[in-house]
């Protein structure tokens, strides 16, 4: 019979190792060949650049002194809020309240935290404005710890909380009868049993806090991290995929100290052959600094995510705090949105199921079997590598591997990148959860006759139930918040919500991303009552001791259940999952990175010329586009492309993948045959009036200003190796005082500029709204948007000239599966979109065009030279060498 066990889990071993290998070690592998192979063949020129480039290592100091940080206390919290709910007599309700706080963050998308403390703890925040003074600075290390706390809350919460209830408390009995100090008694039967849980809590914790981007984005200010070198490397303004590569790599690096500490804890793992129901023995001052210290870290939680539930009902937050709805009715006018929802759902649930039961399994095999040390050790080694992969890098690895097969764009791809994602923390909870449990249960059914599928299915799965619920909701949880991974893979007809939220993100519009982040919130919670309902459901079932028939029969529903929700799922999965949904393979797919008012003119004008219902318009981020653009090349989901002009050519330059345009286009300028230009792009200093009045400053006149000394703290810029609106900046100062006076004066604005150095092209401006700078270097036309519509914001055209970037659309070349529609729908844009887009990027491009005189920019300039990525690069490295040290 042990033998007829361990074959059947060998097979289940097999299936894991298969599904890992294809979607794990193949990606990594890819990288790997990436981070080596150069254009002329194997080199370690890769390595000794980053390696050896300037704030490589001490970003990676930075990134292990606030991770590290961040996962011990992470964990003593975890711990502490688990413990009064286990081990102390507080009341019901207060341990139902910390347990639902506990976990609350997870519920929420990680894009939404560092928006959150920025409106809570920032010079304008709910609760800075509520205690009438800031608390701490927010940006750099206080910043990132406090938002790596609360990402990671919940993981470690989980895990902690998860195998304390499996820890028989009859022993603590023992100890004290025996004549053990209360330390020794918490020591030898709480600390002990969970010490391998409490390393994977903090291993877990570290590796989140390690490779996440979202959070140092928003307030990691000039505190660089390891996450932020991968992001400007893997999705900057000019894409390193080998550079890119050799900084995952080294990311890898950690997870190899972490086997070797699981493999050391794992003899410290104690079994219980039975959980015995005792009573909690009463102590009122361990009761009352359990439950204000547990309340406390609740309170703490709940005030940062107040301001969620604040600024979307606010018209404009902090400076007309009227209610309003307005931002809630922007979000639910859009007619795609429940097509997203629906995405959003039917991904999360079937990340959930094929998550539950790949974890499981895996669960199955290192805990509940006899095979091989070797085996088990495979399975450990993939939970941990999955920790280690940062989901951008995952994403990305996916875009690479799988381009142009059946999979690129499709929910089975998402699905698939989310289960091989999130499968480290389900897996451990699973197998915490399994080896906690009595280890003769397969011997004493054996015994009795029972093979062993039989056992696990009528035995160890029932008992099992709770975590087994926990397990899926974390997945249904995750796969409906995650973003980094996803939005390199998900294609226009498999949109999520999360996408739309980083669309809304590139756009400014961070109170229709609380909207969004609310959406979220409450199908999670939705998702979450209707978990802990059945799990509350077994538990009264397990109290009332049913006959064993009753449960065998229960079991047989259980199967029955389990085997048409899998039917259920791959049917989904493959009548609309594999081939997307919300469109049809007619419609002409159109990607862009224009702005929202240019996207709308664009759309006018297809829907206003017979085009309305024919195409599908999905936007991204400049860098994120630019990345699927060089790396799918011509295989993209993608038939029309519109794009910074740079962008375009260079993907031309090295794949080939657009069509000579079949219209004229009657351009000022001279544009490669493929390409036309369908917007300019302008950069200006743009200016908080009310902050410039509260702080005596005067109003600049020019991008040098911004060096002076009485600036310092108060100006935001952007970063040209994550973003090409800086690039407008670097044009200007170069144009007007050559490299060397560059140089000077762009080292003493990134001195003035500290913490708020930024890797968006809408940070400056978001800061600038939001008060935590008086003063942002930007797009104009966004500038000019904001001030028209009331806000406290103003625009200045710089002495030095408003250069300008250009946006060309193209048509992606097919062969002969190119949409032939795409063609004639570029020419509709061009000839009937320019009149629209001219009141809002009021520049003339084409022959014959006029342009408002009022809206006109004050100094228009060109650069001398053509703008192209060789010299996006040169002018890279200037910046880089005026960073301060």
């Amino acid at each position: 019979m042990k033998k007829t066990g361990n074959r059947e889990v060998k097979g289940i071993f097999l299936i894991i190792a298969l599904i890992f290998l294809l979607f794990l070690v193949y990606p990594v592998i890819r990288l790997l060949v990436k981070s080596f192979w150069g254009a002329d063949g194997a080199t370690i020129d890769f390595y000794v650049s980053v390696l050896s480039g300037k704030g490589f290592l001490k970003a990676l100091g930075n990134s292990f002194l606030v991770a590290g940080s961040s996962a011990l206390i992470t964990t003593m919290i975890a711990f502490l809020m688990a413990y009064t709910i286990h081990y102390t007599n507080v009341p019901k309700p207060v341990k139902i309240l910390i347990r639902g706080v506990a976990v609350l963050p997870m519920l929420l998308p990680t894009l939404t935290y560092g928006f959150a403390i920025i409106y809570s703890f920032g010079k304008q925040g709910l609760l800075t404005r509520l205690i009438g003074h800031q608390l701490f600075e927010i940006y750099g290390f206080n910043g990132l710890l406090l938002g790596y706390v609360i990402y990671t809350l919940p993981i470690s919460f989980m895990l902690v909380y998860n195998t304390m209830g499996y820890i028989d408390k009859k022993f603590g009995i023992v100890s004290k009868i025996m004549g053990d100090s209360g330390l020794s008694t918490f020591i030898m039967t709480v600390l002990r049993p969970l010490a391998g849980t409490i390393a994977a809590s903090f291993i877990q914790s570290f590796f989140l806090c390690f490779t996440d981007f979202g959070i140092p984005a928003s307030v990691g200010g000039k505190f660089e991290v390891i996450a932020s070198v991968l992001y400007s490397q893997m999705l900057g303004s000019v894409p390193d995929f080998n550079r890119g590569s050799v900084v995952a790599m080294v990311m890898l690096i950690p997870s190899v100290v972490s086997i070797v500490v699981l493999h050391v804890l794992e003899k410290y793992n104690v079994r219980y052959h039975k959980i015995s129901v005792i009573e909690i023995r009463k102590n009122r001052a361990r009761d009352w600094f359990c439950g204000l210290v547990s309340m406390s870290f609740c309170l703490c939680v709940l005030s940062i995510f107040a301001v969620i539930f604040v600024i979307p009902f606010v018209k404009d937050w902090p400076y007309n705090l009227q209610f309003s709805t307005e931002h809630i009715r922007s979000v639910f006018s859009d007619t795609g949105l429940l097509e997203v929802c629906k995405n959003s759902v039917l991904v999360a649930v079937l990340t959930a199921v094929f998550g539950t039961l790949l974890a499981y399994g895996g669960a199955i095999v290192t805990a509940r079997s006899t095979v091989s040390k070797k085996l088990k050790q495979v399975v450990e080694g993939i939970a941990l590598v999955t920790n280690t992969i940062p989901g951008m890098v995952l994403g990305l690895a996916f875009l690479f591997c799988f381009s142009g097969t059946s999979l690129q764009s499709t929910f089975a791809i998402l699905i698939i990148c989310n289960v091989v994602h999130f499968f480290s923390t389900p897996y451990l909870m699973m197998k915490n959860s399994l080896s906690k449990m009595n280890a003769s249960w397969e011997t004493t059914a054996m015994l009795m006759g029972d093979n062993w599928l039989k056992t696990i299915i009528r035995v160890v799965t029932p008992n099992a139930r709770a975590t087994i619920l926990e397990v899926f909701s974390y997945y249904f949880v995750n796969a409906m918040v995650t973003v980094s991974a996803v939005v390199f893979i998900a294609g226009a007809r498999t949109m999520v919500i999360t996408t739309k939220i980083k669309e809304l993100q590139y756009y400014n519009k961070f109170n229709e991303v609380f909207v969004l982040s609310l959406l979220i919130l409450f199908t999670n919670l939705l998702a979450k009552a209707v978990f802990q309902f059945l799990a509350n459901r077994k538990y009264h079932e397990q109290k009332e001791k049913k006959k064993m028939k009753g449960l065998k029969m229960k079991s047989i529903k259980r199967v029955a259940s389990a085997g048409l929700a899998g039917v259920l799922g791959v049917t989904m999965l493959f009548t609309s999952g594999c081939s997307g949904s919300g469109g049809t393979d007619e419609q002409v797919v159109i990607y862009s990175n224009a702005d929202d008012e240019a996207v709308e003119a664009m759309k006018a004008a297809l829907d206003n010329n017979g085009f309305e219902g024919e195409y599908i318009f999905q936007t991204f981020g400049t860098s994120e586009l630019g990345g699927k653009l060089l790396a799918e090349g011509s295989d993209i989901e993608a038939d029309l492309v519109t794009m910074s002009t740079f962008y375009v050519e260079s993907a031309q330059e090295e794949n080939e993948m657009f069509q000579d345009l079949t219209f004229d286009v009657n351009t000022t300028d001279e544009y490669p045959s493929y390409c036309a230009p369908i917007t300019m792009q302008e950069g200006t200093i743009i200016v908080n009036t009310e902050m410039m009045e509260e702080n005596n400053l005067e109003m600049p006149a020019s991008i040098k200003d911004l060096a002076k000394p009485e600036y310092a703290g108060m100006i935001s810029v952007t970063d040209i190796t994550s973003s090409s609106t800086a690039w407008l900046l670097i044009q200007a100062l170069i144009s007007e005082y050559g490299e060397d006076g560059t140089k000077e004066i762009l080292t003493d604005i990134y001195k003035n500029a500290g913490d708020h150095i930024e890797e968006s092209g809408s940070g400056p401006l978001k800061l600038v709204c939001a008060g935590e700078v008086a003063i942002g270097f930007g797009l104009r036309q966004q500038a000019v948007a904001d001030k028209e519509e009331g806000l406290p914001i103003d625009y200045v055209d710089p002495e030095e000239g408003n250069f300008t970037l250009t946006e060309s659309l193209a048509v992606v070349d097919k062969g002969d599966a190119t949409n032939k529609k795409a063609m004639e729908m570029a020419e509709c844009m061009i000839k009937n979109g320019r009149e629209e887009l001219l009141k809002y990027y009021p520049i003339p491009i084409y022959e014959g065009e006029k342009v408002d005189g009022e809206k006109v920019s004050g100094n228009p300039q060109v650069f001398s030279e053509k703008l192209t990525v060789d010299l996006l690069k040169k002018h890279q490295e200037l910046s880089e060498s005026c960073k301060p040290q």
